[in-house]
C-alpha cells in the first residue's frame, strides 16, 4: 500500500523551523498525546495557528524543516492535527525519519511558489497547485517508504506485515 493522493490547503512556513518551533519541549513534559499537543503546535511562531489548522492542511515550508533535536512527538503533533504530509525544501535527516517511521509523508521539492492558503493536490512524487494550475516535482520515496506511510507509519507496517515485504518495485 502506498500513500494515496490527497487535496490539501497549504499552510506556509520559512526556512529552518526547528522541532521546538513544532512543539516546544516544555509541551511534552505535559503529555505525549497527540490530541493534547495539536492545541500547541507551532505556537512559539503563531500563537493562532493550532486554533486554525484543519484536519487535511498541509505544511509547506523552506530548508532544513525539523532540524534541532530529534524529538519524535515533533511529527505526533503534527499527525495529531490531522496533517498528513509536509513539503520541504529540504528537511532534517532525524526529521525525515521520524516522518516516515510515524506515518507523516515529507516530500521535498521547490516550496517557493506556494502562497498560504493555496490549494493542492498532494501525492508522492507531484504536487499540483491547484490554485495556481503550478506542479511540483517532488524527490521520489523508496517503495518501502511510500508503504510504511501508508499503512501509518512503522508500526502499523510491521503489525500488519511481521517484517519487511519485497515488493518487486
Amino acid at each position: 500500500m502506498t500513500a494515496p493522493a490527497f487535496e490539501a490547503r497549504a499552510r506556509v512556513f520559512g526556512d529552518d523551523v526547528n522541532t521546538d518551533y513544532i512543539i516546544t519541549s516544555r509541551r511534552k513534559r505535559e503529555s505525549l498525546d497527540p490530541q493534547v499537543l495539536r492545541q500547541y503546535l507551532f505556537e512559539e511562531l503563531d500563537a493562532s495557528f493550532a486554533g486554525s489548522v484543519e484536519p487535511g492542511d498541509v505544511i509547506v515550508a523552506g530548508r532544513n524543516f525539523g532540524c534541532g533535536s530529534a524529538m519524535e512527538v515533533a511529527v505526533t503533533a503534527v499527525l495529531g492535527a490531522g496533517i498528513r504530509a509536509v513539503l520541504a525544501r529540504g528537511f532534517s535527516r532525524t526529521y525525515y525519519r521520524n516522518a516516515v517511521n510515524n506515518g507523516l509523508l515529507p516530500l521535498i521539492g521547490d516550496t517557493g511558489r506556494i502562497a498560504e492558503g493555496d490549494h493542492l493536490m498532494v501525492e508522492p512524487g507531484l504536487v499540483r497547485n491547484v490554485s495556481t494550475g503550478e506542479s511540483i516535482v517532488t524527490e521520489p520515496l523508496p517503495a518501502i517508504m511510500l508503504d510504511i506511510v501508508g499503512e501509518g507509519g512503522l508500526v502499523a507496517y510491521f503489525r500488519k506485515y511481521g517484517r519487511f515485504q519485497v515488493t518487486g518495485r
